[in-house]
């Protein structure tokens, strides 16, 4: 059995449960704001949430854990270019990634707070909802630079 490509096989499928993941969960999440409906921005807050637990943590921890030995049994050099490029943008993805997973978090329980006093979401929500929004552009361009990266290898 060839382990590189087994490895590299799971990074692929990783990686892809990773950019998948994420627009999934931006598309149900922008879909349940712009709806106004509580009961649809609870299941998609709270769909957001499961989701980012089940497929995306697993994703970004076997990410660079198969990332590292790629470039390990692949023989490429720690510090090439596009390597150190791609470090950064993991890290600029993963620093986009951990605030929105608290604001994930914040926004489900704003939209249960209001589901059981039978009012509307509180303000915070949509400000919640924009910064979220935000964050997820960088990573999202970020997730699509480390694809180019990993396919072209650039000098």
């Amino acid at each position: 059995m060839d382990w590189h490509l087994v490895v590299k096989t799971l990074h692929i499928l990783s990686a892809t449960v990773l950019f998948g993941t994420g627009l999934g969960i931006a598309f149900f999440m922008v879909r349940s704001w712009s709806s106004g409906s509580l009961d649809e921005r609870h299941f998609a807050s709270r769909t957001t949430v499961l989701a980012d637990t089940v497929f995306t943590l697993p994703a970004v921890i076997i990410q660079p854990v198969s990332g590292a030995w790629l470039v390990w049994s692949g023989g490429f050099g720690w510090t090439e270019p596009w390597l150190v490029a791609t470090y950064g943008l993991y890290i600029l993805v993963g620093l986009c990634w951990l605030p929105v997973v608290w604001l994930q978090l914040r926004m489900r329980n704003l939209v249960q707070e209001a589901i059981a006093t039978g009012t509307d979401v509180s303000p915070r929500f949509h400000t919640l909802f924009r910064l979220w929004f935000m964050l997820g552009w960088p990573a999202f361009i970020g997730l699509v630079a480390v694809f180019f990266l990993m396919v072209m290898k650039p000098a």
